[in-house]
């Protein structure tokens, strides 16, 4: 499925008003963007990760700037099982009432390695956190998004031509699944309350990219802000009109 540069649909003041939002790897750059533009939107945000301490300064912040509360879930979805996201989708449905969008966030990347030198543990971690995971949580998720008259699913791809060149290991190969999870996933939902979306944002100043660009200059790239207001913006219903499609905010060749 082809990227569509579109233009992002505006985040309109309480979009996400009422809603149940959750974040998986809201601790990293572009989860922590995407938490505070939902918790403005007025989202309950759950911040999903492995990291409770920055999970407890994100929980702040969002009070911060006066989103309603959110929760936090610690998992590490590098040792999760079916079963750990089975008892969060109960968790999600006693203590919130459901959940009404999920994003993802969370990715591991190690650095530039020839696949040849790929520990055997290091792949299967990789491919976990950024392909299985993602479809693990959908699956566990499916019957609560399901109740909700407008829920929406977005994943988070990466620059097709870049990971599928030598070096990128097992993240470039579970990013490339992803792009057809996604694709999938969209076709099985093309129409009904479940919206699934995906976003390909442009260069960020995060962590990962410090990882593969390390003699980069980080002045160089914008900050995730911009991603993370189309990410809310994908949960929202105003988001209908790009429902299956790959919204790409890289700039224009």
């Amino acid at each position: 499925m082809s990227p569509m540069r579109q233009q992002v649909p505006a985040l309109v003041p309480g979009a996400l008003s009422g809603r149940v939002v959750l974040l998986v790897g809201a601790a990293g750059g572009l989860g922590r963007a995407a938490a505070l533009a939902c918790g403005r939107a007025g989202a309950t945000v759950v911040l999903l990760g492995r990291q409770v301490r920055a999970l407890e300064d994100l929980y702040d912040e969002l009070l911060a700037v006066g989103a309603p509360q959110p929760a936090i879930y610690p998992l590490n979805l590098e040792g999760a099982t079916p079963r750990d996201y089975a008892v969060m989708a109960e968790a999600l449905a006693r203590d919130l009432g459901g959940v009404d969008g999920v994003a993802f966030t969370a990715a591991r990347f190690d650095g530039l390695t020839p696949l040849e030198l790929i520990e055997p543990e290091l792949w299967l971690s990789q491919i976990q956190v950024n392909l299985s995971a993602p479809l693990l949580i959908v699956q566990a998720l499916l019957p609560l998004l399901r109740q909700s008259a407008d829920s929406a699913i977005v994943f988070v791809l990466d620059d097709p031509a870049r990971v599928r060149r030598a070096h990128w290991g097992g993240y470039g190969v579970a990013k490339c699944a992803l792009e057809g999870l996604f694709a999938i996933l969209a076709e099985e939902h093309h129409e009904g309350p479940l919206r699934v979306h995906a976003l390909l944002p442009a260069p960020m100043r995060t962590a990962l990219r410090r990882l593969a660009y390390f003699g980069e200059h980080g002045e160089a790239q914008s900050e995730p802000t911009l991603a993370g207001a189309a990410l809310a913006a994908l949960l929202s219903p105003q988001a209908a009109s790009l429902r299956g499609q790959v919204l790409d905010l890289r700039v224009p060749d």
